[in-house]
């Protein structure tokens, strides 16, 4: 699918003269960042901003001012010194670069909570996104609708495609799903696929494919909250020092069957008492880990 041509009311590219060779490409961590700008750039121009500095705008995106400025040169973009950078301009520029200055129709296949939410999102027409069907296979949900469309069955999907022009599908079925729906997408002509099911998918060259897991995402946050609370592991600790107690004593006996000498086993009967001890008073299901333990 091409740009549609720029229309006689959107901004003149004045930069074009400047821009690298498409050929020479924008490196994969300024396009990852692109997003986070234009958002802060749109914040700025729904307050009627007229122009935003480099170290403004990249505290609003949450980078540094160096590496803004450098990702902006592979815009031809650089601001007047002294003034910043020009806010419309740059909504425009980026949108442009990202290939938002047209819509793109959109498949969403698996209707279930997340699809739904999804096709409710009011976020997609406003970046320049169109969500072109809702598809599912179960007859349960083939048939109903989520805002305002009606749910249509996977059997339509390759017609669907090529009449709507959709090159990007949705993916938000279970996991055991996904790599069929995935195949099929790709089969009917989608280039581009932003996967939600906790599933790593297999596409040929020339298929783009964004994964989206929250479980991932709220681990890495439980990582963080952790550090953040004092909690951090104690590197000096085993992986046994930190398993529940009946583990620690079950290991301990092992540890002293294999033998040792002086400190080292005075140390183990300690702390194999301790745990016992421990795995007395210990509640719940916990007790019945020793009966899979060697003893």
């Amino acid at each position: 699918m091409g740009r549609s041509p720029q229309s006689s009311s959107q901004t003149p590219d004045q930069g074009a003269a400047r821009r690298p060779s498409r050929a020479r490409g924008i490196p994969e961590a300024t396009v990852a960042r692109l997003p986070l700008y234009l958002r802060a750039l749109t914040a700025l121009s729904e307050r009627s901003v007229p122009t935003v500095s480099s170290e403004e705008l990249a505290a609003a995106a949450g980078v540094n001012s160096a590496k803004l400025r450098k990702d902006f040169s592979y815009l031809g973009s650089y601001g007047t010194r002294g003034v910043g950078y020009d806010v419309e301009y740059l909504v425009y520029q980026i949108s442009r670069e990202l290939g938002l200055t047209q819509d793109w129709p959109v498949v969403i296949v698996g209707i279930g909570n997340l699809g739904h939410a999804l096709a409710n999102y009011g976020g997609f027409a406003s970046r320049g996104f169109r969500v072109a069907a809702l598809l599912d296979a179960d007859p349960n949900v083939v048939g109903s609708t989520a805002a305002g469309l009606p749910v249509r069955h996977m059997d339509e999907l390759e017609s669907i495609v090529e009449s709507q022009h959709v090159s990007i599908g949705v993916i938000t079925t279970p996991p055991g799903a996904a790599q069929q729906v995935c195949d099929r997408l790709v089969e009917s002509g989608v280039t581009s696929i932003l996967n939600f099911a906790p599933t790593v998918l297999t596409v040929p060259d020339g298929v783009d494919v964004r994964k989206v897991d929250l479980s991932i995402e709220l681990q890495i946050l439980a990582f963080h909250e952790q550090r953040k609370a004092g909690e951090e592991p104690d590197h000096t600790e085993s992986v046994l020092d930190r398993a529940p107690g009946p583990v620690r004593a079950a290991a301990a006996k092992l540890r002293r069957a294999a033998g040792g000498s002086g400190k080292g086993r005075a140390e183990a009967a300690a702390k194999d008492q301790a745990e016992q001890a421990k795995g007395k008073t210990a509640k719940g299901g916990e007790g019945d880990l020793s009966a899979v333990m060697p003893a």
